[in-house]
């Protein structure tokens, strides 16, 4: 004989299958067998109850539990490895959801894990050497862009600041993700051909992390020179149709010009 239970009566059914949701906070990184918290106590059960009826762990999101169940403690402890940056990449949340199953009577509770970030990562640059090219005629005041650093981790942990190493040439102005080189002191190629910079990227953990990168910048020359003679005078020597003649070359101009006697 088949029964059909009236609507009202299955919906009563289902409201006591599902409890009240469990929200655990924790950082990554756990070794395996650390606790997360002790579920007995927090459903009000006797730490035998959880065996009794045969308490386990299920899956929402993944085929990979990340938790389970200490039977003998009633403790919810980590099963397997947490890494925030593989699960959640640069979200600034990180949840993960699993599901308590109790049996006779069946009994479900949604447990909420969610994951701390722990500084576990450096701030880094795409590149170890950045090149610069600029014209030793760039004017005071002049930027120059410098890709930012990256830092897998979020939130405080993320890169908080830059530091350039002194020099004579250069500041630092960086304003979010916008990092730029600033000319404070125009340059002379006679004087220094090649600088380099050592750009410093820190980030806000506890201890902090950072990450460096070389700025190499050769500076161009510019035509800012006019020729100069060295000596003050000169004394040269020929002939013609046999005769000597002789050049003296006795004052200057102006740095391209000079005034050339000759005497037969």
């Amino acid at each position: 004989m088949i029964v059909f239970l009236p609507w009202s009566c299955f919906s009563f059914f289902l409201l006591h299958v599902a409890h009240g949701d469990m929200s655990y906070s924790f950082p990554e990184e756990m070794k395996r067998g650390s606790v997360i918290g002790n579920i007995a106590k927090d459903l009000g059960l006797q730490t035998g109850a959880l065996s009794t009826r045969r308490a386990r762990i299920d899956t929402e999101e993944s085929d990979k539990r990340y938790c389970d169940i200490n039977l003998a403690q009633g403790e919810l402890i980590v099963a397997e490895r947490i890494d925030r940056e593989g699960l959640c990449g640069e979200k600034a949340s990180c949840i993960l959801k699993q599901e308590l199953v109790l049996e006779d009577p069946l009994e479900l509770h949604r447990i909420t894990l969610h994951i701390q970030d722990i500084n576990d990562n450096s701030p880094q640059f795409k590149e170890k050497f950045v090149n610069l090219e600029i014209r030793e005629s760039a004017m005071k005041g002049a930027r120059f862009v410098i890709e930012e650093a990256h830092d897998a981790d979020v939130g405080q942990n993320a890169v908080q600041q830059y530091s350039l190493e002194k020099n004579d040439n250069f500041i630092l102005a960086a304003n979010g993700n916008t990092v730029e080189l600033v000319l404070e002191k125009e340059l002379d190629r006679e004087k220094q051909k090649e600088i380099n910079l050592l750009l410093t990227a820190i980030d806000g953990g506890s201890p902090r992390r950072s990450g460096t990168v070389i700025i190499h910048v050769t500076v161009l020359d510019a035509n800012d020179n006019a020729p100069v003679y060295r000596m003050c005078a000169f004394e040269l020597f020929t002939k013609k149709d046999g005769a000597a003649l002789r050049c003296n070359i006795s004052r200057f101009m102006s740095p391209r010009v000079v005034i050339i006697n000759v005497r037969l």
